[in-house]
């Protein structure tokens, strides 16, 4: 016989990139399996496997098989199966979480953290003879850096705070202990241990109820809000601000140790728009809530310094200051055990700390007890704790103590500068219209007109404001002090007044709430005031003159307690934010309060509401030649311009990865400041994880960073740019009016409420605010945005988030633009980065699902609706990758794109049993019967795990 070789076996293929995440997946999967046998039997388990078989299979009938079969179970099953699939996306969500963190960390270990890559290219520039960027440049702009992303109780968290607690220890457990992969060594022990405490957690889950019994309160969101500034305060912050410290130190820029280069807001207390559960005692109620939870983690720090701080100054000096103010501190503190004074005699910033503790205690108290501030006793505001916080830095700075100074005791003052004693600095926000209300009523008591002032038109009214702006005369006589007798007492006296009505003077308190506040916690406590639905000066105006009564304002004398800041909410507005500007700063009253606020004038623009009546192409194009107009009247009056961007979760609402929004934003209009609402399921996607919760900061803050520093000009030439502009506008008409056609067909509102859920929104008690808008009538005007896009979702045709683009685009090539429109996607990140968004609700876009909403709950007269929405989604998809050169959506990202086709097949049963469930509850209300509890309940559950399987609800 002839020797054979052997032939050797060829390797293993390389592992899938998402490998490793599957197998998690696929692990906790089987837990879940696990509980559902325990928990309700072998039924359940084998009715899932079997529909998640039917939902998987190829073969013809197999999707109409589980359709028929969900159709006709009872209800009690119904409910236990779309648990068990919600469920299911709980841990998947998770799990996906946990894996994005440990890439990011992957990243940051082989090409560097988001900081670290930004400072690089700054210091590159500076280096660079032909940059016009200088080290002096770059420190004035740190000197300003300001990156605040504020917190909103805009109902779009479809998951209990009880649900993402017991996910969020799944997610830390998992990521201590992953599950074993093929040829990594574990321990036993640990591993065995975190699988029994994974078991225990993915029970505990099954036994919770995903649906809220009541509609949460304000003071319910505002704790909501809290358990994450929390985690920030002890985590994520103090890492970020030390790692930017220690980059921008590599470059020689420096950055002081008391700046604010990372901050946080919060409308939650504050935002009155269409909310009447937030009154003015309230605001001060959540704000007390804050201080109390904020002094509670500043004495954890302080604490820690105590225990630290131990240096005696029998072996190294103490500067003379430092000395001088514990002796201040030992005589007006009589508080300070002495036995601390006896045991520390020797060690003086230790002592020091214990006075700033005894400083805390104090001010605990009179916030609880709403006494008066009493210097040298407790502290007004955070600057005055952190002023003694410096001067122990000063003092071991003075005589070898340089790495203490440096270390910890620097990385509490960041951290207290960044949250100061409230946590988050709150904005409070309300409607132009309810400004009007109450300041038309004062000025008809004045007399002196001719008309009534709601008769007025815009323009006389905006000279009449004007003209009581530069007047000193009083509209009203009110009290000079303000007697409040506890939080119920305060509210009385608004409702009191006799020159305003009932609304009015609601109206009216919040401003004297607001003076009460800062009186009580500081200037920080509360900065901007926003006037939503903002469509002239005339509107701010009004805002300004009540302000000016509650004693906020006064130029003469130069108070300026708060910034004043338009909310342009509309294309027509957005078309006129240069107009609108260039008036209020062009009036000298106005400006003269811009100037004693510091030259800078805050703009929001809101996404939302423009994409509703607009369509997304032409909002976020309106939205990014608004930003350049504004920048352009900013810089002509002098003026800093903070702008700050009302985004929603999905990409129809402005949502959208974070690093590439800042970047594709116009030069020039970052300055080194910027504000970001963060709300319903971003808050916990973003902040829930710790690992994940830096890398969104650090990102935020080095894009923000990259981009006032490094975009000083335009990116491109300006006959480039001039190109791009006249296509995007051509590609927005044609979206716009396609669109229009879409929203003025007289049939879309009962096909939009005829083919979503959206009736059920108000049932999940997601907020406390409700989804219409007060008077609004029943239609689809009065409709918030939120459930706009949740309908829409809900049903798998996210039309917010592509309809119009694939006719905008296809308009472009008509008029002979294709190499237009390839240089753009190229060469320009705005353009880019629309794109990328909409190919990604295009994806979860899924118009077979949408079709058996329409198929089974539409009329029939009502369906030629939905071909129209078909015709377009078509085209847009043909379009968008015509641009992008791919052959498949989301060709450039084939782990998401797999992720969301292996999604779909669980989720593919929730949408079967939400369609027959609605069609269920809507027979029995037809036939003038009362829906039964366990109907509801099974589909308000389907709405959940929709929401959990797309990862939006609205």
């Amino acid at each position: 016989m002839a020797d054979t070789a052997a032939v050797p076996s060829p390797p293993p293929p390389p592992p899938a990139p998402d490998a490793a995440l599957r197998g998690d997946i696929k692990a906790l999967g089987e837990l879940l399996g696990q509980t559902l046998v325990r928990q309700e039997g072998e039924y359940l388990f084998d009715l899932v496997e079997q529909i998640r078989a039917l939902t998987r299979s190829a073969e013809p009938g197999a999707a109409d098989e589980a359709q028929a079969r969900l159709a006709e179970i009872d209800l009690g099953t119904a409910i236990r199966l779309v648990r068990a699939f919600s469920s299911y996306f709980y841990l998947a969500n998770v799990t996906e979480q946990v894996h994005r963190a440990r890439e990011l960390h992957g990243e940051r270990a082989t090409t560097g953290s988001w900081l670290a890559r930004a400072v690089e290219r700054i210091g590159a520039a500076i280096e660079d003879p032909e940059s016009k960027v200088t080290r002096d440049w770059v420190e004035e702009v740190i000197s300003r850096l300001s990156v605040r992303p504020v917190f909103t109780a805009h109902p779009t968290e479809a998951a209990r705070r009880t649900i993402l607690g017991k996910l969020r220890q799944i997610a830390l457990l998992l990521d201590a202990n992953p599950f074993p992969q093929p040829g990594t060594a574990v321990d036993p022990v640990a591993q065995r241990r975190a699988g029994r405490r994974l078991q225990e957690l993915v029970e505990s889950l099954w036994q919770t109820d995903e649906l809220r019994v009541t509609r949460p309160e304000p003071t319910d969101e505002a704790r909501n809000a809290l358990y994450y500034l929390d985690e920030l305060h002890s985590g994520a912050v103090p890492d970020v601000l030390d790692e930017l410290a220690t980059e921008l130190e590599r470059i020689g820029v420096h950055l002081p140790v008391d700046a604010k280069p990372l901050s946080f807001g919060s409308w939650i207390g504050g935002d009155r728009d269409g909310n009447p559960n937030v009154t003015p005692a309230l605001t001060l109620e959540i704000l007390g809530l804050q201080h109390e939870r904020a002094i509670d983690d500043a004495l954890k720090l302080v604490d820690g310094l105590r225990g630290s701080l131990s240096t005696s100054k029998r072996i190294a000096r103490v500067t003379p200051e430092l000395e001088d103010s514990l002796a201040r501190d030992l005589e007006a503190l009589a508080d300070i055990p002495a036995r601390y004074r006896r045991q520390n005699l020797e060690e003086p910033y230790r002592l020091k700390a214990t006075c700033v503790r005894q400083k805390l205690l104090n001010t605990r108290e009179r916030i609880a007890e709403a006494r008066q501030h009493v210097p040298g006793q407790d502290y007004l505001n955070g600057e005055e704790l952190v002023t003694d916080l410096l001067l122990m830095r000063d003092s071991l700075l003075a005589d070898r103590g340089e790495l203490i100074a440096r270390g910890s005791l620097d990385q509490v003052i960041r951290t207290i500068s960044a949250f100061g004693l409230q946590l988050a600095t709150m904005d409070v926000r309300e409607h132009a219209d309810a400004h009007h209300h109450a300041i038309g009523q004062l000025i008809d008591r004045l007399g002196g007109e001719a008309w009534r002032y709601d008769d007025m038109p815009r323009d006389y009214r905006a000279g009449l404001l004007a003209k009581e702006l530069r007047s000193r005369r009083p509209l009203a006589k009110l009290p000079e002090k303000i007697h409040r007798q506890g939080v119920e007492g305060f509210d009385a006296w608004g409702g009191a007044t006799p020159l305003l009505d009932e609304d009015g003077a609601k109206t009216f308190g919040i401003f004297t709430a607001i003076r009460e506040t800062i009186d009580r916690f500081g200037p920080d406590v509360i900065e901007s005031y926003i006037i939503s639905m903002c469509r002239g000066v005339d509107d701010v105006y009004a805002a300004v003159l009540l302000a000016r009564e509650a004693g906020l304002i006064d130029l003469r004398g130069g108070r300026a307690a708060i910034g004043f800041v338009p909310l342009l909410e509309m294309v027509e507005e957005l078309r006129q934010a240069d107009t609108i500007l260039n008036d209020l700063l062009n009036d000298p009253s106005y400006r003269k309060l811009v100037r004693l606020r510091g030259d800078v004038q805050e703009v929001m623009l809101g996404y939302s509401d423009s994409n509703k009546s607009a369509g997304i192409t032409t909002s976020q194009w309106e939205i990014h030649l608004a930003q350049r107009k504004l920048r352009d009247v900013a810089h002509r009056h002098g003026v800093r311009l903070r702008l700050f961007h009302g985004r929603g979760g999905t990409v129809g609402r402005g949502g959208g990865p974070t690093h590439e929004a800042i970047m594709a934003q116009p030069w020039g209009t970052l300055e080194g400041e910027i504000k970001v609402t963060e709300q319903g399921e971003v808050i916990s996607d973003k902040y829930a994880l710790p690992s994940l919760a830096r890398e969104n900061l650090e990102l935020t803050v080095a894009a923000t960073l990259e981009a006032s520093v490094l975009h000083l000009g335009p990116r491109q030439s300006s006959d480039a740019l001039a190109r791009w502009t006249a296509t995007m506008t051509g590609i927005s008409d044609a979206a716009f009016a396609k669109y229009r056609e879409l929203v003025d067909d007289p049939d879309l509102p009962r096909y939009f409420l005829a083919s979503t859920p959206v009736d059920q929104l108000g049932d999940l008690h997601l907020g406390s605010r409700p989804s219409r808008r007060p008077d609004s009538g029943a239609g689809l005007e009065g409709l918030r945005a939120i459930p706009w896009v949740f309908g829409w979702t809900q049903s798998r045709q996210i039309v917010p988030g592509w309809f119009g683009v694939g006719t905008g685009l296809a308009s472009a090539y008509a008029a002979g633009h294709a190499d237009v429109l390839a240089e753009m996607y190229e060469d320009w990140h705005f353009f880019r980065n629309f794109l990328s968004n909409v190919a990604m609700t295009l994806a979860k876009t899924d118009l077979r699902i949408a079709r058996l909403y329409v198929e089974q709950l539409v009329p029939e007269d009502l369906r030629h609706v939905f071909e129209r929405i078909v015709e377009e989604h078509e085209l847009t998809v043909q379009q968008v990758l015509k641009v992008t050169g791919q052959s498949e959506l989301l060709g450039h990202d084939p782990v998401l794109a797999r992720t969301l086709q292996v999604r779909d097949r669980y989720l593919d049963p929730i949408s079967y049993l939400q369609v027959a469930l609605l069609k269920r509850h809507r027979d029995t209300v037809a036939a003038d019967q009362e829906p039964d509890s366990q109907l509801s309940r099974a589909l308000l559950l389907t709405v959940n795990g929709v929401a959990a399987g797309l990862r939006n609800t609205g």
